[in-house]
């Protein structure tokens, strides 16, 4: 597969469409940029802290109002 795309003066580039689908990027973020061979490789990089997303519940929800009062102040260093 072959494309032309821009460079702007600050070096941004635009990936298009179709090397963001067969590369996998879905969102825009981080990746991984290296030259194998005099080629342009890259990579979609996910997040360590994004892969936590939606893992820890919490037991129902604390109005605003009412935070103070589930802070254990004894246990603060």
């Amino acid at each position: 597969m072959e494309m032309i795309t821009t460079i702007t003066p600050r070096f941004q580039v635009h990936i298009p469409v179709a090397v963001r689908k067969k590369i996998g990027l879905k969102n825009h973020g981080r990746a991984k940029i290296r030259v194998e061979n005099s080629k342009i490789v890259i990579e979609p990089v996910k997040s360590a802290f994004l892969t936590l997303a939606g893992i820890y519940k919490v037991p129902g929800t604390i109005a605003a109002e009412n935070i103070r009062s589930y802070i254990k102040y004894s246990e603060k260093k």
